[in-house]
C-alpha cells in the first residue's frame, strides 16, 4: 500500500494562525510580478511510502523520523481532502528521475526497522483562493515545476501503485551505413543524436566496409560519443588556414596552424616549462621563501614590511620553479606543485546545455562531474574547494518591471525564465558543494541578454593531491571495477547533446540527456576511493562523465584494450537497453583499473562504507580492442586505436580581422556600456550609484551566502569580507592541509562586453591574474585555465575571433610568465527559435581560472581598507597594450604586498576607479577623502588591465613604489582614509561630493537582495 505524508510547518512556528507561510510567501513574490491576484500560499512536503507496514508504523514514521516536532507537523492522508475552495499545485518527479531525498528517507525507514519497498516525494502549494486551472498550470510552468523532470497534478496525488520499468526483450540491433549517400549519413547523424559531420560518417563507414559488415548501434554509439566536440574538442586541434583582412576587408596576409590549441595555447605552456627547466627556477627571494612554513615555525616579526625598495625589484623577472608544472593537459585536471609532499590540481567544467533545460540539475551534476574530475585526476586528489561562474540574461528580463538594460519584452518558446534558472543553478551548486562538504569559495555572475536561451555554468574544483600519485595507467589483467551510483537512463546523449545548438525544442527531443545528482552517494564513493589510494588498491581511475561507461572505459583502455560485461553493470531499476547502460551518464560512478589480486579487498572495503562497487571486465585484449557482450552474446568490437585515432580532423577557413592597435587596448567601459559619460562633478554622484546598482556591479552576496565557506576548516580570505562580511573578496586564499601555512590563491576573470576577441582574452586573464596578486599570489607561482564558451564556429570570421582569442592566451601567457595548465571548451552555444527562425548567439565567452600557491598565508591582504589617515594610491600600467609592462606591473605590486606595503588591495575592473573605491570603503566602513582631478575624469572609470588600488602601510612607501615602477607604472596618490563615514572628493577650496556609506551599501547591496 502507498502512505501518503504532508509534513508543513506549524502556524506557532510561523509566529501564530495568522502569520504567514515564509516559503509560501517568497513564491507569492515570484509570481506577483505576472499574476498579482494570487493570495497566501501554504506549502508542504510530500512523502510516498509504498509499504505493507501498519498505519501506526508508518505514523510513527511521520512523526519520529519526517516531522521536526518543534515547527512542524505531519498528516497521514489516506483519502484526498475535501475541496473547501482553495486551489492547489502539487509538484512530483517523473519516474526515474534521481530522487535523493527519497534515497535517504528510505534508507532512514529502513533504519527504524520497517520493510518499505519505495519512497518517492513531491512539494505540494495550497493557494487560500480560487485560481483559473490555466493560470494554476502557467504559474506551475512558470515557477515551480520544470516539465522535464516533473509532473504537475491539480489535486492531491495519491497514487495506487507506483510506474515501473520492465525488462527488455534482448535484441541486438545493427544500423546499415556501409551503401548509405551523403545525404542519409547526414540524416542518420542528426535524427540518431550522433552529431557527426559528413567526414567522420564516411570515416565510420569506411571502417566498416573494411570489416565487412554493419556497425551494432552500440558501436556507433560509442564511436559518437568518443568523437563528440565534448570530449575530443576537435575543434581547437583542428588545423586552421587563416585569411588576414584589415578593416576594409582587404587582405592583408595568410598564416595557418597544424593544431589551433597545440600551436598556441599548449606552445606557450611549452616553452615556460623549458625555460624554466634550462634556469633552473632561479629567481631572486628572500631567505627561507619557498620552503614549508609550519603553523608554530615563524613569529609574527619575520613578516615585519621591508624598507629596502629592491626588494620590489626583485619580482620583475618572471620564470616558473622547475617543477612547478607537473602534470599539464593530459588528465581530468591540470597539476601543480604545491610543497615537497603534495601537488594542487585545478579543473574547471562547464554545464551549458543540461542547465538551460534543467537549471538545478545540470549546475548540480555539473559541480558533481568537475570534482569527480579532481577525484579522477592520478590516483585521486581530495576535493578541497570549489568554484562556480554563471552567465545569463537579465533577471528581469521579459518582466513588467525592467531593468533598462534588459532589451527583451517576451521571452521565447521553450525558454525558461533568467530568474528561475539563476535561482536554481545557484540552487544545484549549493546543495551539491554543501553536502559534499566541500567550501564553495570563488565564483562570479554576468549579465546579458544574449545568453537568453544559453545559460553558461562553469563549475571548478581544486583538489590536493600526493606527488608520488600523479601518475596512473591501466594494466593488462587489471578488473575493471564500476563504483558508485547505480546506471540510469538520465544523462543518454548528454556528450553528444553538448555539441548541437539549443532551439525551443531541445526540451522535449533532449530530455533523456538530463541528469539528477546525489551528493551524499559521492561523498560516501569519494570517502572510500581516497582510503583505497593510500591503500595502493588501484592503478588507475577516471570518473564516468560525458559518454559514461562508453568514454571512461574507452579512454582507460585505449592502449591496452578492454572487454565489458554489460549485463554486470548495476541498474537502478529494469528496462535499459545495453547500448543504454553503455553511454548512460548517470551520476556518481567512478571507473576504476583494480590489480587482481586487489579486487577483494576494494570490495570488502566499499560495502563496508555501504558504496556498490562491481567488476564488470577486464583490461586488455589480444588485439587492444574494445569487446563489449551482453549475456553472453557480443553486441561490440572494435579497435582501440580507430576508436581513439580514426576521426578526421578538418582543416578550417577562419577570417581575423586586424585592427589597429596604435591606440592601445580600449575596452568598453560599463560607464558607456549603459549610455553614461564622464560628466561635472554634480553627477559623478549619480554615475557612480548607477554603476553600483548595475546587476553587472552590484553585490552578489544573495548567492553567496548560501555556500559554506567555513567546512574543512581551511578557508583563509572568503568571498565577503571586512567587519562587517560584506565587502566584496577579489580572490579566495584555502590551506589545503592544516598542518601547514602554505595556502592557494583561486581567482577569476571574465570580460564578454569587450568586442574586440584579443582584447577581450588579454582582459580576462588580466583580471584573474591582478585578483590572485591582490591577494597575495606571486605570478611566478601563478598558474591559469582557460574556458572558451562560443557560439557556432561554422562561420569564417567567428572562427577567426577564436583564433585571435587563443593567439591572445598564447601571448599573454609568454610574456606573463604564467602557464595555462588545463582547458575545456563549449561551442555551438546559441538559441534558434525554431518558429521565427531568430539566432540568439551568445557573446564570445573566455573565462579565465587562476590559482596561485602562497608560501604563507600571513602574507596574504584583503581588499578592506583598515587604518584611519593611511594613504590610497593607484597604480596603473602605462601601457595597457603591452603585455611586458602588464606583467611587471604585476610583479611589482605582489612585491610590495610580500614585503609588508601593503594593507589593502583591490583591483579595478567594471565601473573603474570610483567603483573599486566605493568597493573598499563598504567592505570596510571606513570613508575616503580624494581630490576631484582624477575622480571626475574620463580616466576614473577606465576598465583598462593593470590598474590596481593600494592602501600602503606608511604614507612613505609611495615614494619607494614609485621609484620601483620606474617607466612600467603610473602611481597616483589618490587620497586618505578618514574617519568620517563618507566619500568624499574635494576641490581646492571645498568639498564638491559627498556620499554617505549608508547610500553606498544601500545602492550596492539592493539591486540583487532576493
Amino acid at each position: 500500500m502507498i502512505y501518503r505524508i504532508d509534513v508543513r510547518t506549524t502556524p506557532l512556528a510561523r509566529g501564530g494562525e495568522a502569520a504567514v507561510d515564509p516559503l509560501g510567501e517568497a513564491i507569492r513574490q515570484q509570481i506577483k510580478e505576472f499574476s498579482p491576484a494570487v493570495g497566501a500560499i501554504e506549502t508542504s512536503r510530500i512523502f510516498l511510502i509504498d509499504t505493507a507496514a501498519p498505519r501506526e508504523q508508518v505514523q510513527r514514521v511521520a512523526t519520529e523520523l519526517l516531522a521536526d516536532p518543534i515547527v512542524e507537523w505531519a498528516d497521514l492522508v489516506l483519502e484526498p481532502p475535501a475541496d473547501t475552495g482553495r486551489s492547489r499545485i502539487e509538484i512530483h518527479l517523473k519516474p526515474g528521475v534521481m530522487d535523493p531525498v527519497a534515497a535517504s528517507t528510505e534508507m532512514a525507514v529502513r533504519d527504524m526497522g520497517l520493510d518499505v519497498n519505495e519512497v518517492r516525494t513531491g512539494r505540494s502549494y495550497v493557494i487560500c483562493d480560487r485560481v483559473d486551472e490555466s493560470e494554476l498550470k502557467h504559474i506551475a510552468g512558470r515557477v515551480l515545476a520544470n516539465g522535464v523532470i516533473e509532473s504537475v497534478h491539480l489535486k492531491p496525488f495519491i497514487p495506487k501503485e507506483f510506474e515501473h520499468g520492465h525488462e527488455n526483450r534482448f535484441e541486438l540491433r545493427r544500423v546499415p551505413i556501409r551503401d548509405l549517400t551523403e545525404p542519409q549519413l547526414a540524416k542518420l547523424s542528426r535524427e540518431g543524436h550522433l552529431f557527426l559531420s559528413i567526414p567522420e560518417m564516411k570515416a565510420i563507414q569506411d571502417y566498416f566496409r573494411q570489416q565487412d559488415r554493419e556497425p551494432t548501434d552500440i558501436e556507433l554509439e560509442t564511436i559518437a560519443q568518443t568523437w563528440s566536440e565534448h570530449c575530443v574538442h576537435k575543434t581547437l586541434k583542428s588545423a586552421v588556414e587563416i585569411e588576414v583582412q584589415d578593416e576594409t576587408g582587404k587582405v592583408i596576409g595568410r598564416r595557418r596552424y597544424g593544431n589551433l590549441i597545440r600551436d598556441t595555447i599548449f606552445l606557450s605552456t611549452m616553452e615556460l616549462m623549458e625555460k624554466a627547466r634550462r634556469q633552473g627556477g632561479t629567481k631572486a627571494r628572500s631567505e627561507g621563501e619557498g620552503k614549508e612554513a609550519p603553523i608554530d615555525s615563524r613569529s609574527t616579526s619575520s613578516l615585519s614590511a621591508s624598507s629596502d625598495p629592491a626588494c620590489l625589484r626583485a619580482f620583475v623577472p618572471s620564470c616558473l620553479p622547475p617543477d612547478f608544472c607537473l602534470s599539464v593537459f593530459k588528465d581530468n585536471a591540470g597539476v601543480i606543485a604545491f610543497d615537497e609532499m603534495d601537488a594542487v590540481c585545478f579543473k574547471v567544467e562547464t554545464h551549458n546545455h543540461p542547465s538551460a533545460i534543467e537549471p538545478y540539475g545540470g549546475a548540480a551534476t555539473g559541480i558533481g562531474g568537475c570534482i569527480r574530475d579532481v577525484l579522477g585526476t592520478g590516483l585521486a586528489a581530495r576535493p578541497v574547494a570549489n568554484t562556480n561562474v554563471f552567465a545569463v540574461a537579465f533577471p528581469d528580463a521579459g518582466s513588467s518591471i525592467r531593468n533598462p538594460q534588459s532589451k527583451i519584452r517576451n521571452l521565447p518558446n521553450g525558454v525558461i525564465h533568467p530568474k528561475r534558472i539563476l535561482q536554481q543553478v545557484v540552487a544545484g551548486v549549493r546543495d551539491y558543494g554543501n553536502r559534499m562538504g566541500i567550501p564553495t569559495v570563488n565564483g562570479a555572475v554576468y549579465f546579458d541578454d544574449r545568453y537568453i536561451g544559453n545559460p553558461l555554468v562553469f563549475a571548478g574544483c581544486v583538489g590536493i593531491i600526493p606527488r608520488d600519485k600523479i601518475t596512473k595507467e591501466s594494466k593488462v589483467g587489471d578488473a575493471i571495477v564500476v563504483m558508485g551510483g547505480r546506471t540510469g537512463r538520465d544523462g543518454i546523449h548528454g556528450a553528444t547533446f553538448s555539441s548541437a545548438e539549443l532551439t525551443d525544442t531541445h526540451a522535449d527531443e533532449f530530455s533523456h540527456a538530463v541528469q539528477i545528482g546525489n551528493a551524499i552517494t559521492q561523498k560516501k564513493m569519494a570517502d572510500v576511493i581516497l582510503q583505497a589510494r593510500d591503500r595502493g588498491l588501484f592503478s588507475a581511475i577516471t570518473d564516468l562523465g560525458a559518454g559514461g561507461l562508453s568514454s571512461a572505459i574507452g579512454e582507460m583502455g585505449e592502449k591496452v584494450g578492454a572487454s565489458v560485461k554489460l549485463e554486470t553493470v548495476p541498474l537502478k531499476y529494469a528496462g535499459l537497453r545495453y547500448d543504454e547502460i553503455w553511454i548512460s551518464e548517470a551520476q556518481e560512478r567512478m571507473a576504476l583499473s583494480v590489480p587482481q589480486e586487489h579486487v577483494a579487498e576494494l570490495l570488502e572495503l566499499a560495502a563496508s562504507e555501504d558504496v556498490e562497487a562491481t567488476v564488470i571486465g577486464t583490461f586488455g585484449t589480444e588485439k587492444q580492442e574494445l569487446i563489449l557482450s551482453h549475456r553472453g552474446t557480443e553486441v561490440g568490437r572494435m579497435s582501440m586505436h580507430f576508436l581513439h585515432k580514426g576521426i578526421p580532423m578538418p582543416t578550417r577557413k577562419a577570417v581575423v580581422v586586424e585592427r589597429s592597435r596604435s591606440t592601445g587596448f580600449q575596452p568598453v567601459p560599463s560607464m558607456e556600456e549603459h549610455g553614461l559619460k564622464a560628466r561635472a562633478t554634480s553627477e559623478t554622484k549619480n554615475q557612480l550609484l548607477t554603476l553600483l546598482s548595475h546587476p553587472n556591479i552590484a553585490s552578489k552576496h544573495w548567492i553567496i551566502r548560501q555556500y559554506d565557506h567555513e567546512v574543512q576548516g581551511g578557508s583563509v580570505i572568503k568571498p565577503l569580507l571586512g567587519p562587517e562580511q560584506i565587502g566584496p573578496s577579489d580572490a579566495a586564499v584555502v590551506r589545503p592541509k592544516l598542518s601547514s601555512m602554505r595556502g592557494v590563491a583561486i581567482a577569476c576573470g571574465l570580460a564578454p562586453h569587450v568586442t574586440d576577441p584579443y582584447d577581450m582574452a588579454i582582459a580576462a586573464i588580466d583580471e584573474a591574474v591582478r585578483n590572485a596578486v591582490c591577494v597575495g599570489a606571486d605570478p611566478d607561482q601563478i598558474a591559469i585555465l582557460d574556458n572558451f564558451c562560443w557560439p557556432s564556429v561554422d562561420d569564417e570570421r567567428t572562427m577567426g575571433t577564436l583564433v585571435r582569442a587563443c593567439e591572445a592566451c598564447r601571448d599573454a601567457a609568454l610574456a606573463y610568465g604564467i602557464p595555462f595548465i588545463s582547458g575545456k571548451d563549449s561551442l555551438h552555444n546559441q538559441f534558434t527559435n525554431s518558429e521565427t527562425g531568430e539566432v540568439v548567439r551568445i557573446p564570445n565567452t573566455l573565462l579565465i581560472s587562476a590559482i596561485g600557491v602562497i608560501d604563507d598565508v600571513r602574507r596574504c591582504v584583503t581588499m578592506d581598507l583598515k587604518n584611519h589617515n593611511s594613504c590610497i594610491v593607484l597604480v596603473s600600467a602605462k601601457d595597457a597594450g603591452d603585455l611586458s609592462i602588464l606583467s611587471k606591473t604585476h610583479r611589482i605590486v605582489a612585491g610590495a604586498i610580500r614585503a609588508g606595503y601593503v594593507t589593502a588591495a583591490h583591483d579595478v575592473s567594471d565601473g573603474g576607479v570610483p567603483v573599486a573605491l566605493a568597493e573598499m570603503c563598504i567592505a570596510s566602513g571606513l570613508g575616503v577623502i580624494c581630490g576631484e582631478d582624477f575622480f571626475t575624469s574620463p580616466d576614473a572609470f577606465d576598465e583598462r588591465p593593470g590598474r590596481y588600488l593600494l592602501e600602503l602601510s606608511d604614507p612613505g612607501r609611495a615614494e619607494v613604489l614609485r621609484a620601483s615602477c620606474a617607466d612600467v607604472a603610473d602611481v597616483l596618490d589618490l587620497g586618505l582614509v578618514q574617519h568620517l563615514r563618507k566619500l568624499t572628493v574635494t576641490g581646492e577650496n571645498e568639498r564638491v561630493l559627498e556620499i554617505g556609506l549608508d547610500e553606498l551599501t544601500a545602492t550596492w547591496r539592493g539591486t540583487l537582495d532576493w
